[in-house]
């Protein structure tokens, strides 16, 4: 299952981003803009970084008027990347052979096309190199009509058009150039320290053409707005304020799992999780080795709920049925007792629909602490170090924050939450957005804090 640890981030990017979209196909989420007259229809670039959460068909970028003039670039039931052009016919398509199923990675992706050409070229880009091996490999003819940029069409941003294919999961750097079709080099650098890396660079400076637009996703109440200076901007659907999220192609945050093998059903960019009927159990796609960490989960709904951390090296660690049930996880359970290798013992205070715990894991001296709505429980002392104090010991190495929940709905923040949050706060990098104070000398669990602490 796809997995980050700490040897995976770059600190400094360089050029950051601030915010993404957090799409959602249960609350139906898209943008969409019908366009104007393009300054050459022929010619145009879209340019996009994405985190998924739910595999399966899912549509990033779609022009559409009906079902027989139509466009896509999104992924298909197959996980591959899938473009086309349709207008009666196939005008242009390409499958891509690389199917894409990490949850837990940013990709960025680059469609560039022009028909003017001889030999009419669509160029797509992956993280900066570009793809060279499709299953169907189908070009415009010279001067074809595209769907894509045309006038009077509109065009949607998370849907197929027609009220299906959500995506699910995240965008950021949302990108269209008319009249120009541009490499991937205008919207992306390898890093020069870790050459394998590539991160966005600032593209304010482009020039976008009529249909041009440039969606960076910082206007909490102007999720559509297009900041490229066309004012084009898109009608946003089902999306709200809350869905604003701080996890970026620059400081990739943790997310929940829904690769391990589970029961539970995820929504809301991974962020939350419901179980009907038994046991489902995961845990935070980033895991780590040392340093402090901090994260909060929310109760939503509850028959029975654990919280804590599972130790990754454990052989079948998710065979467990509820966290704690390891020999080297431990679980804060809703009735107030804690759990590790099915042994409970009394801990804290019981909690429910409402209350958030925050878990607070300690790598370099080994224990785990966890707050109750802002009050430490069994008198943790997080800033203790050695001695542990009120905090659950940890034997194992590599540990990620875990959760169970049976016939219930908890919602997990792991620095960009899926709920309001009231109060506001970061951690002393100024990293996160939680709903009460972190603990100096604990982080939110994001590439950057990984890079420095990790």
């Amino acid at each position: 299952m796809p997995l980050i640890l700490g040897t995976n981030s770059i600190k400094d990017t360089g050029y950051d981003v601030a915010n993404s979209l957090r799409f959602n196909s249960g609350s139906s989420d898209y943008l969409n803009k019908t366009f104007g007259t393009p300054t050459n229809e022929y010619k145009w670039t879209f340019s996009t970084w994405v985190k998924r959460s739910n595999l399966g068909a899912g549509q990033i970028f779609v022009p559409r008027t009906d079902g027989n003039n139509t466009g896509v670039i999104g992924f298909n039931s197959s996980n591959a990347l899938d473009i086309y052009d349709y207008r009666n016919a196939y005008n242009m398509r390409y499958i891509t052979n690389r199917l894409f199923r990490d949850v837990s990675a940013w990709y960025h992706i680059v469609v560039s096309s022009d028909s003017t050409l001889s030999t009419p070229l669509t160029n797509i880009y992956i993280n900066g190199v570009q793809e060279t091996s499709f299953s169907t490999s189908n070009a415009f003819t010279q001067n074809q009509a595209n769907t894509f940029n045309r006038a009077s069409v509109p065009h949607y941003v998370g849907q197929a058009g027609n009220g299906s294919q959500h995506f699910n999961g995240y965008m950021a750097e949302t990108v269209f150039i008319d009249g120009q079709a541009l490499d991937q080099t205008s919207f992306g650098e390898f890093d020069s320290d870790s050459p394998t890396i590539w991160k966005p660079k600032d593209v304010s400076g482009l020039t976008f053409g009529n249909n041009g637009f440039y969606l960076d996703f910082e206007n909490s109440g102007a999720l559509g707005a297009d900041v490229s200076g066309n004012s084009n901007n898109f009608t946003v659907n089902n999306l709200t304020a809350v869905d604003q999220s701080l996890d970026t192609c620059t400081n990739n945050n943790a997310v929940g799992n829904n690769l391990i093998p589970s029961p539970a059903t995820y929504s809301n960019g991974n962020l939350t999780v419901t179980n009907s009927g038994s046991w489902g159990t995961g845990g935070s796609t980033i895991a780590v080795t040392q340093g402090k960490w901090y994260a909060e989960m929310k109760v939503d709904s509850i028959a029975y709920v654990s919280f804590g951390v599972e130790d990754m090296d454990l052989v079948n660690v998710w065979s467990v049925s509820f966290i704690g049930a390891s020999v080297n996880g431990r679980g804060y359970y809703n009735d107030g007792t804690s759990y590790n290798n099915l042994s409970a013992s009394s801990f804290g205070s019981s909690y429910g629909a409402g209350d958030i715990i925050g878990i607070y894991l300690d790598m370099d001296n080994k224990f785990v602490y966890f707050s109750k709505n802002g009050v430490m429980q069994n008198s943790g002392d997080p800033s203790s170090g050695s001695s542990g104090t009120g905090g659950l010991s940890l034997a194992g190495t590599t540990y990620c924050f875990a959760y169970s929940v049976y016939s219930s709905t908890v919602s997990l923040n792991f620095g960009s939450p899926p709920f309001a949050i009231t109060s506001g706060n970061a951690d002393a990098n100024g990293y996160g957005n939680f709903e009460y104070a972190v603990s100096s000398g604990y982080y939110s669990l994001n590439s950057k804090n990984l890079a420095e602490f990790g």
